[in-house]
C-alpha cells in the first residue's frame, strides 16, 4: 500500500522539524542560566545587606567598650579604691554562688552563674563610683545643672540658659510629661527672681500647663546636684506625648537661650569627657 504524501509541500519533515525545538531548548537553558545567575546575585546582595548591620553593631560595641575604658581610667585616677572594691565584690559574690553550688553538689554547673553575677556586681559598683566621681568634679561649676539635665533618660527637651545674669546664674527650661520644669543654679537670692520672671513669662503662653521650679544647691528647699535628675524624673506625668509635642511647638515662639551658657562644666580646667556621661546614664 502506497504512503500518502503530505498535502503541504512546505511543511518541514524529519530532522528539519526538530530544529526549532532544539533552538528553543537552547534558549531555555540560556534563560535558566540567567535566572540562576540572578538568584546568585540577589543572594550576594542579601548577604551584603545582612553583613552591614553586623558591622555596625560590632563598631557600636567597640565604641561602647572604648568609652567604658576611658571612664574607668578617669574614675580610677580620682578614686584609687575603685579596682580593689570591684575585685572584692567580684570575689565575694562569685564565692558565695560557688559555695551554694558545692552545697548542692553541682559546683561546675554553678560556676558560670558565679562568674556572671560577680562581674555584674562589679560593674554596678563601677557605675556608682563613676557617677559619684563625675558629680564631685562638676559640682559648683557653671553649667553643671544643664549637664545633668541633658543626661537624663527619656524624652526631655532641655533649653539651657533661657534666663541668666552676668554672674553666671542661670535658669534652664525642661519640657516633658510632667509639664515645664524650670531649674535655677547660682546664688539663691538672684535665682529666685529669675525663676519668678521666667514662670510669669511662660504662663502667658502655656496656659494651664503645670510649671515646676527647682533651685539646685545644698541649702534648705534646694535640690542637691546629684539628686536633680532623679527628682525631675519622679515628677507626676500630667501630659501625654501628643500634648508635649504640641506644647513644644507653641513654646517655639519664646525663642531659645538668651544668655551664653557653657556647653558643660569644666572641672579642673578641662572639659568633661563623654565617657563619664555615658556611665552616669547607665
Amino acid at each position: 500500500m502506497a504512503r500518502s504524501k503530505p498535502s503541504d509541500p512546505t511543511a518541514p519533515g524529519g530532522r528539519a522539524g526538530r530544529g526549532p525545538d532544539t533552538g528553543r531548548s537552547r534558549s531555555g537553558s540560556t534563560a535558566a542560566g540567567a535566572t540562576g545567575g540572578g538568584r546568585r546575585w540577589r543572594g550576594l546582595r542579601r548577604g551584603n545587606r545582612e553583613a552591614k548591620p553586623k558591622k555596625r553593631r560590632l563598631a557600636k560595641l567597640g565604641q561602647q567598650l572604648s568609652m567604658m575604658r576611658q571612664a574607668y581610667t578617669m574614675t580610677r585616677r580620682n578614686d584609687p579604691k575603685l579596682p580593689w572594691l570591684m575585685l572584692i565584690a567580684f570575689v565575694a559574690v562569685a564565692g558565695v554562688v560557688e559555695l551554694l553550688g558545692i552545697l548542692f553538689g553541682s559546683p561546675f554547673l554553678f560556676l558560670p552563674f558565679a562568674l556572671v553575677l560577680g562581674a555584674l556586681v562589679a560593674l554596678i559598683i563601677f557605675g556608682r563610683r563613676a557617677q559619684g566621681s563625675a558629680y564631685r568634679q562638676v559640682e559648683g561649676q557653671p553649667g553643671a545643672a544643664a549637664w545633668v539635665l541633658e543626661g537624663m533618660r527619656g524624652n526631655w527637651r532641655v533649653d539651657k540658659g533661657v534666663a541668666g545674669t552676668p554672674q553666671l546664674d542661670a535658669v534652664h527650661r525642661v519640657l516633658g510629661r510632667p509639664g515645664i520644669v524650670l531649674v535655677g543654679e547660682g546664688a539663691p537670692q538672684r535665682v529666685r527672681g529669675l525663676l519668678a520672671q521666667e514662670k510669669k513669662r511662660l504662663a502667658r503662653v502655656v496656659g494651664e500647663t503645670p510649671i515646676y521650679d527647682i533651685t539646685v544647691g545644698d541649702g534648705e528647699g534646694q535640690i542637691p546636684l546629684k539628686k536633680l535628675s532623679a527628682h525631675v524624673m519622679k515628677l507626676p506625668r500630667n501630659l501625654t506625648a501628643a500634648e508635649v509635642n504640641t506644647l513644644n511647638r507653641r513654646m517655639g515662639a519664646l525663642g531659645g537661650p538668651r544668655m551664653p551658657v557653657p556647653g558643660g562644666p569644666l572641672p579642673g580646667g578641662r572639659q568633661m569627657t563623654v565617657s563619664s556621661r555615658q556611665v552616669r546614664r547607665r
